[in-house]
């Protein structure tokens, strides 16, 4: 019987239902047999991971992770090293990554920061959210290559990882490649507040083509979008009502003029919340992991993913948001995108590690 990737699914119902992939699994443990179960990336190197031959399906990715504290300086040196490391992943010897992501954002929290938080595809766990998951399950019929390179310019860092996967035979037609991408507009262009009133500059005001909205994801090709995690930064300085999520989602679909295919009412609404959120959440499909601080100051993040109302494409897709209503609102945003696609993909580049590196709280 030849192996593929087959028809069984992930729910507890297809558990007991008998299976003829191999496991495999590519991790740090240390090859002495000793106890430094770790890769040490010094500054400006990049670790491969996993290097797999022939076809193959990623069904987990764990790792956990620190920068190097030295005992003259115990204060670490580089702290927003979650946006300076980068995961990156190629299928089938692709020249251009299909992840490129900073590491922190790839696994749901943006920031450079990180929080307990479970959802059904990532997860960050104890201790304090330093137990980064993925179960995005990752095909590829040739081979696969996963990485993290190192954007440090002082410090060292160690990291305890594990790639699981399952060896196929072969990878049937019909399979489309997983990815991810990250995005930032720092800030967003918003509009003078001048002589509007609050409720004026936050809540007048119309948007007739979605042109000035912020980008989530912009792709081309035949496949479906899986969801994001969208991260808010709010610059806005002020004691009056200074709720940032007045803007509605705008999906366009295979070159959709006005309007959208899917038009939302409210940034709340999409990430499936309701009535300007202060409170943190977790849910399988959605939540909010940092909440802010009072008049939802300060850094946001918010995660929302269609595992079961993924949505299609099959000439492109631009997934966007406005920033305040109307694109009012002048806001740090950035956000990972995550979805599948038939190769090629367009090639995407990650902005250079100045511009990632996020604002102090």
């Amino acid at each position: 019987m030849t192996v593929r990737y087959g028809p069984h699914g992930s729910s507890l119902r297809d558990l007991p239902r008998l299976r003829s992939t191999r496991r495999r699994r590519a991790s740090s443990w240390d090859r002495t047999g000793g106890n430094d179960d770790r890769v040490t990336l010094e500054p400006g190197e990049t670790a491969t991971l996993a290097a797999i031959d022939g076809a193959g399906t990623v069904t987990h990715l764990w790792m956990t992770l620190a920068n190097e504290r030295m005992t003259r300086d115990p204060w670490m040196r580089e702290p927003d090293y979650l946006r300076r490391l980068v995961l990156r992943a190629f299928w089938d010897g692709e020249p251009h990554p299909s992840i490129n992501v900073p590491l922190g954002d790839f696994f749901g929290v943006g920031h450079a920061r990180t929080t307990n938080f479970v959802s059904a595809p990532l997860q960050m766990s104890p201790e304090d959210g330093k137990g980064f998951n993925s179960f995005f399950h990752m095909p590829f019929a040739t081979g696969a290559r996963i990485e993290v390179a190192s954007e440090m310019t002082e410090e060292r860092v160690f990291l305890y990882y594990y790639v699981d996967y399952e060896e196929l035979d072969e990878l049937e037609e019909g399979i489309g490649r997983f990815h991810a991408q990250w995005r930032r507009a720092n800030p967003c262009s918003g509009a003078e507040q001048g002589s509007q009133t609050n409720a004026e500059f936050q809540l007048s005001g119309t948007n007739t083509d979605g042109a000035g909205n912020y980008t989530i994801l912009e792709a081309q090709g035949r496949g479906h979008y899986v969801g994001c995690v969208l991260n808010i930064h709010n610059l806005r300085d002020t004691q009056q009502w200074n709720w940032y999520g007045e803007g509605d989602d705008m999906i366009f679909i295979d070159g959709d003029e006005w309007p959208p295919t899917l038009h939302g009412t409210g940034t709340e609404d999409y990430f499936n919340t309701a009535w300007c959120p202060s409170q943190s959440y977790h849910a399988p499909y959605h939540g909010i992991t940092l909440t802010g601080g009072d008049n939802w100051s300060g850094q946001v993040s918010l995660y929302r993913f269609h595992i079961e109302d993924p949505v299609p494409f099959q000439r492109s897709i631009r997934v966007t948001i406005e920033h305040g209503h109307a694109n009012k609102r002048g806001d740090d945003y950035s956000s990972t995108a995550y979805w599948y696609q038939s190769e090629p993909h367009q090639p995407f580049a990650l902005a250079p590690v100045d511009e990632r590196i996020p604002r102090g709280r």
